[in-house]
C-alpha cells in the first residue's frame, strides 16, 4: 500500500481524511455564506484548509477539481475572452415612488387580465452582475454581464470566491439541477464591514482609499491576476436560476429555495406579495432598515413571481415588462457651492460651512454642510463656485465627498480661512493653538460663552425669564447643571436648591418662570438664540417671513436674503448658525423637552407697514416697552432714522442732529403723547 515519505497516512487513510476535511470545510462555507451560521471560528476553518492543502500536496493524485483548495488564484491571464450569454442579461426600468409602482401594476394587470397575480420583491444588491455556469453540478465558467448579450470570462477570478461552490450540493428534491447545464445569476459584492477594514488598513499604510464597495468588487474581478482577486473579501449572492427546461423553475420564490438548497447564498429578505400596499410596506421597511444590511443597496427588485407569465409579457427595449427596480432616494448628489460661511460654536470654535443650491440626498433636502476646518478644505481643495458631490454620513449629516475639478470655473480662488474670519468677524480675534486644526475665538472659554448665551436667552428682550440674571446663570454653569440653552428646561427644584444662591422661594420662582416659557413667542425665541446680527426687529421679520422655527431652519440663503432689512452678512450669519451641528442638536433637544415656539402673524395689525424711531427719553414707559407695543400692533421699530422711517417719536433731552435729519428726510415727528394715542386707538 503506497505511503507518502513524509506523511503518517497511507493513501487509503489520506483519502478518507481528505474526504472528511473537504466535507467539513464545504459544510462550514455553506452554513456561513448561505445560512449565515458559524459552526467554528474563521481561524479554525483556515487551519482545516491548511491541513487539507498539505495532505493534497503529499498525495497530488487525490486532488479533485471541486476541492476547497482549488478555490485559489492561478497565474495571471493574458486577457478576458468574450462569452455569449445563453439568455440575455436584462436591465430593469426604474421607478421612484408609489404612483409609479401602481402604474406598473395596472399595466401588468391590463396585459394579464383575470389572473391572480403574485409579486416577488427582493433587496437590490449594489455589486457586479455575474453568471455562474455549472455542468452536472460542477462549476465550469463565470461570465460578467457585459452588454447583456456578451460578457467577459472571469472564471479564474471567480473561482477564488469562497461563497461560490465548486460543486453544487446534492439535496433530495433538487437532483435535476445536478444534471446538465445550470446557470446561476447574481451579484459579486464586498460587505461594508470588509470594505471599511480594507480602507482602515490602507489609511494606516498611507495609501489612497478605495471609493466604494461596488467599484472595488468590479475592479477586483476585472484584474488579470487572480491572486489580486483572491486577496479581496469578495462574496457572491444569487438572484436567479436558469434551466433549459423552464418548467423546472416555476416561480422566483422556488428559485431562491433551490439556490439555497444547492449551496448558493440568496437573499433571505425576498418575499411574495399580492398587493401594492404590501409591496410599498416592504419598500418602506427596507428604506429604514437597509443600512443594517451587510451590503449596500439602492432599492428593490419587484417582479412577477410566476416565471411563465414573466416570459409571456416579453421585453421592451432592454427591460422586461414584468419587473421593475424601485429606487430609494439618492444618497449622493451634485450641487454648486455658492458660499462658505463661518459658524462660531458654543466652545468658540470657528467652523466653515458650505452653502449650496438645495439638493435632495437620502430623501431630504439639504443646502449646507460642515467643512470641518481649514485643513479639510485645503485637502479637498473646496472653493466657492465648485461643483461638488454631497453625501450623508450615516444618513444624517450632509458632507462634501469630493470636488468635480472638471467643472470648476476659471475665476475660483482657494479659500483663505484667516482672511474670511477677518471679513466675517471683524470685531473678534482668533487663534489656532499649536497642534490643533481649529481656529478659536481668542480669550473666550466655553463656560464664558455659555454663560453669556444663557444670559441673553433669558433677557427681557428674549424669553424674559425672571431669576436668570448674570450671577444665577454663572452659578448654574459653574455647577455643571447646564451645557446649552435647552438644558434650563431640564432643571429640577432638587438641583437648584442645592446651590448657594438659591432658597426655597427663589428656587420655586425660577422653576415656575422656566415652565411658563415653554411656548415662547417665536420672535423672542429667535432673538434669544443669539444668532449673530439678528436683533429683535430682524427676529420679528424672520418670524413673519417663515412662520415657524422649522421653516426658518430650512430657509435657503436666497430666501433669507430676500427679507427686507436682511443683507448678505446677516443672511450668511443665519445660514451658518442653522448649519452648525451643535445648534441643530440643541434645537432637537428643545423640541424633545416640549419647547414649542408659537407665532401669530402681525401683518394685519393696525400699525402694519409703519416704521417708528424713538429719540430721547420717554416718561410713561421705557424704550423697550414702547418698541414691544409698536411691534405687537404690526409696526416696525427701528434703531435709527432712514428714508423709510414714517414717525420719529420725540422724547426729552433730544439732540438737534436727529431732529435735523428727520426734517431733511421729511419724517413725521410726533410726541410721546401722540404715540400713546396711536397705541391706544389701535
Amino acid at each position: 500500500m503506497k505511503k507518502s515519505q513524509n506523511s503518517p497516512y497511507n493513501i487509503q487513510a489520506a483519502s478518507e481524511r481528505i474526504g472528511k476535511l473537504r466535507q467539513l470545510i464545504i459544510d462550514y462555507r455553506y452554513r456561513y455564506h448561505v445560512l449565515d451560521e458559524s459552526t467554528m471560528s474563521e481561524a479554525a476553518a483556515d487551519s482545516l484548509k491548511h491541513e487539507l492543502a498539505q495532505l493534497e500536496a503529499q498525495f497530488p493524485e487525490l486532488i479533485t477539481p471541486d476541492s476547497p483548495t482549488q478555490q485559489v488564484a492561478g497565474e495571471p491571464l493574458p486577457g478576458f475572452s468574450q462569452v455569449r450569454h445563453s439568455q440575455r442579461m436584462l436591465s430593469l426600468n426604474d421607478v421612484f415612488n408609489r404612483d409609479e409602482v401602481v402604474a406598473w401594476v395596472e399595466r401588468v394587470n391590463k396585459q394579464l387580465p383575470n389572473q391572480q397575480l403574485e409579486y416577488f420583491a427582493d433587496v437590490k444588491m449594489d455589486g457586479l452582475a455575474c453568471a455562474l455556469i455549472y455542468e452536472d453540478g460542477e462549476f465550469k465558467q463565470a461570465v460578467t454581464r457585459g452588454d447583456g448579450f456578451v460578457g467577459e470570462d472571469v472564471t479564474m477570478n471567480v473561482r477564488t470566491i469562497d461563497s461560490v461552490p465548486l460543486q453544487l450540493r446534492q439535496v433530495k428534491g433538487y437532483e435535476a439541477f445536478l444534471q446538465g447545464r445550470t446557470e446561476i445569476r447574481g451579484e459579486i459584492v464586498i460587505y461594508k464591514e470588509d470594505f471599511e477594514r480594507l480602507n482602515k488598513q490602507r489609511a494606516e499604510e498611507d495609501k489612497p482609499l478605495y471609493a466604494n464597495p461596488r467599484n472595488l468588487a468590479a475592479g477586483s474581478i476585472r484584474q488579470l491576476d487572480p491572486k489580486l482577486a483572491a486577496e479581496r473579501p469578495l462574496r457572491f449572492r444569487a438572484y436567479d436560476l436558469l434551466r433549459a427546461d423552464t418548467s423546472e423553475v416555476p416561480t422566483n420564490a422556488f428559485a431562491y429555495e433551490a439556490l439555497r438548497a444547492l449551496g448558493v447564498a440568496a437573499s433571505a429578505e425576498a418575499t411574495v406579495f399580492h398587493t401594492v400596499d404590501a409591496i410599498m410596506d416592504f419598500a418602506e421597511t427596507w428604506d429604514t432598515k437597509r443600512h443594517n444590511l451587510p451590503f449596500n443597496t439602492d432599492g428593490l427588485v419587484v417582479k412577477l413571481n410566476d416565471r411563465r407569465l414573466f416570459v409571456e409579457l416579453g421585453v421592451v427595449g432592454k427591460a422586461p415588462r414584468a419587473a421593475i427596480a424601485y429606487k430609494y432616494a439618492a444618497e449622493e448628489a451634485t450641487t454648486i457651492i455658492k458660499d462658505i460661511v463661518i459658524s462660531i460654536g458654543r466652545t468658540g470654535a470657528a467652523t466653515p460651512v458650505a452653502v449650496f443650491n438645495p439638493v435632495v440626498v437620502a430623501g431630504s433636502t439639504v443646502q449646507h454642510a460642515s467643512l470641518h476646518n481649514a485643513d479639510e478644505i485645503a485637502r479637498k481643495d473646496i472653493r466657492v463656485g465648485d461643483t461638488v458631490v454631497i453625501f450623508k454620513a450615516g444618513d444624517i449629516i450632509p458632507q462634501v465627498l469630493k470636488v468635480l475639478i472638471e467643472l470648476r470655473p476659471k475665476q475660483t480662488r482657494a479659500f483663505d480661512m484667516e482672511a474670511e474670519l477677518a471679513r466675517q468677524y471683524p470685531e473678534l480675534s482668533f487663534t489656532r493653538p499649536e497642534g490643533e486644526v481649529v481656529y478659536r475665538v481668542e480669550g473666550a472659554t466655553s463656560t464664558l460663552l455659555l454663560a453669556k448665551a444663557l444670559e441673553h436667552f433669558a433677557s427681557k428682550g428674549a424669553l424674559d425669564i425672571d431669576g436668570l440674571g448674570e450671577k444665577n446663570v454663572v452659578a448654574l454653569v459653574d455647577a455643571g447643571l447646564v451645557h446649552d440653552m435647552a438644558d434650563i428646561y431640564t432643571l429640577t427644584k432638587a438641583q437648584i436648591i442645592e446651590l448657594e444662591r438659591f432658597a426655597e422661594l427663589s428656587t420655586n420662582n425660577l422653576v415656575a418662570a422656566i415652565e411658563a416659557v415653554k411656548k415662547p413667542q417665536l420672535p423672542r425665541f429667535i432673538f434669544g438664540l443669539g444668532i449673530r446680527h439678528v436683533g429683535s426687529q430682524t427676529a420679528i421679520d424672520l418670524a413673519e417671513a417663515f412662520g415657524s422655527l422649522e421653516a426658518l431652519s430650512e430657509a435657503t440663503f436666497e430666501e433669507t436674503l430676500a427679507i427686507d432689512g436682511v443683507g448678505q452678512v446677516v443672511a450668511e450669519s443665519i445660514v451658518a448658525w442653522f448649519a452648525d451641528d451643535d445648534n441643530q442638536a440643541m434645537l432637537k433637544k428643545f423640541a424633545a423637552l416640549g419647547v414649542q415656539p408659537v407665532y401669530e402673524s402681525r401683518a394685519k395689525g393696525p400699525l402694519h407697514g409703519k416704521n417708528f424711531v424713538i429719540t430721547g427719553s420717554l416718561e410713561t414707559m421705557g424704550r423697550d416697552i414702547a418698541a414691544e407695543k409698536i411691534r405687537a400692533l404690526g409696526g416696525t421699530f427701528q434703531s435709527s432714522i432712514g428714508k423709510d422711517t414714517d414717525y420719529l417719536v420725540v422724547g426729552a433731552n433730544v439732540g438737534a442732529g436727529k431732529l435735523a435729519k428727520a426734517a431733511k428726510l421729511g419724517t413725521t415727528q410726533i410726541s410721546e403723547t401722540e404715540l400713546i394715542k396711536m397705541l391706544e386707538l389701535s
